[in-house]
């Protein structure tokens, strides 16, 4: 339930962005739905249809970016369609459901999953992140697919925690080019007592987000007052990624439980910090381990802000590296996840992560079109190659896509302010519909 203090803030964010009707820009009209003319249904349903004019501003109007304000906005929403394509933002899928959404035909899957993204999305607009690794090997953990735990006998070396200056340095360096969320990761388990390395990190977060950038951390686990504390030095979002399905996590990973997970999620939500949690591909997983990640993400209290989608980056002298029994993700296999992913997580950012070197600049384009809004670039992705960031560039241009600004929040999406989109909501407690067109 969104707190009245912010459904108010919405309220008044919402009158700022909402499209103006004029004589001459565009028509609203009111008129009884079909079901209102049968005497047996309530008179109450009304469809209130907006035409839109043909001319379209430049710089669409923008949604809130702190995404519990953004959320508050839409809480009388039920659905909307377009297209043929009907989505609702929903935490009561069914695995079953999920299945059904993911086995379709591919066709049929890309198109509902691009529908849905335009509708609630500007497609034209990406998120640029960049990921730093602060604090590299050492990690006690044995996750089988990482270079950096010392069970593992890899080419990454442990490392101190890098210098607040240092960090500051790359912060500033990936604004420079272009990028507007800047993501930093230590190889730990939990945060634990490291209180002075901690202290560092704060004083990071404050001094990146001081720049300008957003800010995200990824440091294992977290009790709730170091979330808390996180949070007010400035932390936009925390990722903790859930890696799997509940039921193959532990075939993968055996030092720390997915509840133990769960609960790191949780003291960040109530932080107020915005959730980033996804999983990666190619763990040796079945495809009901697929979805069986996407239920549990789709069944959160509320759904990611952002969910990684991630290919495994095989490293030599970790198990899944040196398993013969992994093969390589290949692109239709992100592309069915990421359009999953986007359908029944309607709102959530879906980024394309680890692995996206390892795929042709038409088989990214595949898995933007499947509803992908979010990349990581740059040179480094915490221990794994990533584009560089001039390259990264020339694919936006290629592509016809602009980088989202850092603290704005996202772009309406040009069919809803076109009109196209069929948006139905229920206010009150008699259950009153509406639809907007």
């Amino acid at each position: 339930m969104i707190p009245s203090r912010l459904a108010s803030s919405a309220a008044r964010r919402l009158s700022q962005w909402r499209p103006s009707v004029s004589s001459t820009g565009g028509m609203r009209c009111l008129s009884l739905s079909p079901q209102a003319l049968d005497t047996s249904v309530s008179s109450d349903v009304i469809i209130d249809r907006y035409v839109a004019s043909r001319v379209v501003a430049e710089e669409s109007p923008r949604l809130p970016n702190d995404s519990y304000e953004r959320n508050a906005l839409y809480e009388a929403e039920e659905e909307r369609s377009m297209g043929g394509v009907t989505a609702s933002v929903r935490q009561n899928w069914t695995r079953d459901e999920i299945a059904e959404i993911f086995h379709q035909p591919f066709y049929e899957l890309m198109y509902k999953a691009s529908t849905v993204h335009r509708m609630y999305w500007d497609p034209s607009e990406v998120q640029q992140c960049t990921l730093l690794s602060i604090k590299t090997g050492g990690c006690s953990e044995d996750c089988s697919y990482c270079s950096q735990s010392t069970r593992h006998k890899t080419f990454v070396k442990p490392t101190p925690t890098m210098k607040v200056q240092e960090v500051l340095e790359a912060a500033q360096r990936a604004k420079e080019a272009g990028s507007t969320r800047f993501c930093m990761g230590a190889a730990w388990r939990e945060l634990g007592n490291k209180k002075n390395a901690f202290g560092h990190i704060l004083e990071m977060v404050r001094g990146v987000n001081g720049m300008g950038l957003e800010v995200c951390c990824t440091l294992g686990m977290l009790n709730a007052e170091q979330a808390k504390q996180l949070k007010e030095a400035g932390l936009s979002a925390y990722n903790h990624n859930l890696d799997t399905s509940p039921e193959h996590y532990p075939k993968v990973i055996s030092t720390r439980s997915y509840e133990d997970r769960l609960n790191t999620i949780a003291n960040v939500r109530d932080a107020g910090i915005s959730v980033c949690c996804g999983g990666i591909l190619g763990l040796g997983e079945e495809e009901k381990d697929r979805v069986g990640l996407l239920h549990v993400l789709a069944t959160l209290p509320e759904h990611p802000e952002s969910v990684p989608i991630n290919a495994l980056v095989a490293v030599e002298g970790t198990p899944l590296g040196d398993s013969d029994d992994i093969s390589r993700v290949d692109a239709f296999a992100m592309a069915r996840m990421i359009a999953t992913a986007r359908i029944v997580m309607p709102r959530t950012m879906v980024r394309l992560s680890a692995g996206r070197l390892s795929f042709s600049d038409a088989e990214q384009y595949l898995m933007f079109q499947a509803g992908a809004n979010s990349i990581f670039n740059g040179d480094k992705l915490l221990t794994t190659a990533n584009p560089e960031f001039d390259q990264d560039q020339a694919l936006f241009r290629k592509f016809g896509f602009q980088g989202k600004p850092a603290h704005k929040g996202p772009r309406v999406a040009p069919a809803e302010e076109q009109g196209k989109v069929a948006i139905t909501k229920v206010q009150g407690t008699n259950n009153v519909e509406q639809q907007y067109a």
